[in-house]
């Protein structure tokens, strides 16, 4: 084929990916089967089509009428259309039968290539039966395709739990890091010392740009890790390993994943078979690599599996010039800290942001209000520090204020006199519902203009300075995160502190306000 043609193969599926199952099956696979060798190799793309389309859009009774096709396919003369079958029979849910036919053709192909084909399948639907056989007769060249059918295996006979109750008890020289928002850096590292003046377990060691670094000085387990709300994501230091890509760092990575500590850890907080999804943190998929580097590990280690379907566990790589650091993390959904979230909105915000505004906002006796209140993730972090006495929120939308009513429930709160309203916030104050001088806090995420469409922001918030001066009783605070370099048009609201935060894409500024004067 020439430079700059297409492959007709390649067009031809482009063109059958937009057919229904019923027109792939009812018009496509009869003319298939009545084709001449010459004209069944030329369009063996459908196959192809068949097991995306049917994966994508057909019923179950429509892929059960389609496996035993794709089944007899497996014994054509022609080895690519084998091939096309044993890749698409996993797509569309293949069942034991399947297995069965693919591990006898298995055993009678001597063809590398259809082999290699025949393991990737058998990766994807390989059970106990296909363990067996792999473990027995297979060669060397097919231990990545034993771990993920153990993997498999143990997904099915051995389920993982993350155990948030379990304690580590042997912690020494142990590196936890707090990974967050970078400009929420020393909020985290306030929380974490707060903690440990209660209960003695932890110990800040380093604070980076979105990373505090903290050490165990007690036995813990998850959930005292979890108590605390301003992180993003937690990782236990595995070690570093060199930067660049070679077989020396293939080596060290597998020889990370399979040390004692990455047991210890993953056997301390796991009920279950011991599984992780090992990835490398902004570099893309990076198949081939972790390919390489689990079937290392799993030759080191044939007890901790890699695992990309519902792993409980991630080891993740993050690259740096010289060493990549290497950390475990744990995978809960939903985070254990916000099983009060039942639904969420739009551009809501990020939890972990809501805490440390919370956190800022802390008072006593208060009366707070959230004039944007989205799912209501503000109002509620601020209430479960306590010290609450009402509750206000509005919102334009409905749904919003239904959501943000349903996880104030599902939060089980101490009992606060509360009020949802959906109307504008400038409508609200001015219609007398929230009167001047009677609100403590007003704490709120507002519409940053970029996944909502605001007509004109920086009225928005100008309007929100000019009303917060207005129902703010002298000392009030008003604690947003403020989209614009915008500072407030009265000298009523005092600025006490600001902090560049990242929006995740975009720097905003979160601030800190104090009415003063009457």
């Amino acid at each position: 084929m020439k430079s700059g043609e297409k492959n007709p193969n390649k067009a031809l599926y482009q063109q059958l990916r937009t057919f229904t199952c019923e027109q792939l099956w009812e018009e496509e696979v009869p003319s298939f089967d009545r084709a001449t060798s010459a004209e069944r190799m030329e369009r063996v793309s459908l196959i192809r089509a068949i097991g995306v389309v049917f994966s994508e859009s057909g019923t179950e009774e429509q892929k059960a009428l389609v496996r035993p096709w794709l089944q007899r396919l497996l014994q054509d003369p022609a080895e690519k259309i084998r091939r096309y079958a044993m890749a698409a029979l996993p797509k569309i849910g293949a069942g034991h039968g399947d297995e069965a036919e693919l591990l006898s053709l298995m055993q009678k192909t001597t063809l590398g290539r259809e082999k290699r084909f025949l393991g990737e399948a058998l990766a994807k639907i390989g059970g106990s039966e296909t363990l067996e056989i792999l473990e027995q007769s297979v060669g060397e060249e097919f231990s990545p395709v034993t771990q993920k059918v153990r993997a498999n295996v143990a997904r099915t006979e051995s389920p993982s739990i993350v155990k948030l109750d379990r304690l580590l008890r042997d912690f020494g020289g142990l590196r936890i890091h707090l990974r967050g928002r970078s400009g929420l850096e020393q909020i985290v590292c306030e929380e974490v010392e707060e903690a440990a003046a209660q209960d003695g377990k932890w110990r800040v060691a380093e604070v980076r740009r979105g990373l505090v670094v903290i050490t165990p000085i007690a036995a813990f387990s998850l959930g005292d890790l979890y108590s605390l709300r301003c992180f993003g994501t937690v990782g236990f230091v595995l070690g570093s390993v060199d930067g660049r890509e070679n077989a020396e760092s293939v080596e060290a990575l597998a020889a990370v994943i399979a040390s004692p500590l990455t047991r210890r850890l993953l056997e301390t907080f796991t009920e279950g078979s011991l599984r992780y999804r090992l990835s490398f943190v902004g570099k893309g998929h990076q198949r081939g690599a972790v390919r390489e580097v689990a079937a290392r590990a799993f030759a080191l280690c044939p007890e901790i599996l890699n695992d990309a379907r519902n792993a409980p566990w991630a080891i993740e790589v993050y690259p740096g010039e010289r060493k990549s650091l290497v950390e475990l993390r744990p995978r809960i959904t939903p985070d254990p800290r916000l099983a009060y979230r039942r639904q969420d909105v739009p551009a809501a915000s990020h939890p972990p942001l809501a805490a440390c505004m919370a956190r800022l906002g802390m008072g006593t006796d208060d009366v707070i209000w959230d004039p944007f209140c989205g799912s209501g993730l503000e109002l509620i972090e601020r209430a479960r520090l306590g010290g609450v006495r009402k509750i206000f929120g509005t919102d334009l939308d409905p749904r919003a204020v239904a959501i943000t009513q349903e996880n104030i429930v599902a939060a089980n709160l101490p009992l606060i006199d509360t009020e949802l309203v959906c109307a504008d916030f400038r409508d609200f104050v001015r219609s007398g519902d929230l009167r001047a001088n009677t609100v403590s806090l007003i704490i709120t995420n507002p519409p940053m203009g970029k996944r909502v469409p605001i007509p004109d922001l920086r009225q928005l918030i100008e309007d929100l300075f000019t009303t917060a001066a207005t129902v703010l009783k002298p000392g009030g605070r008003l604690i947003f995160a403020n989209p614009l370099r915008l500072e407030s048009p009265t000298r009523a609201l005092k600025l006490e502190s600001r902090r560049v935060v990242d929006f995740g894409g975009f720097d905003c500024r979160l601030e800190s306000y104090r009415k003063v004067g009457g």
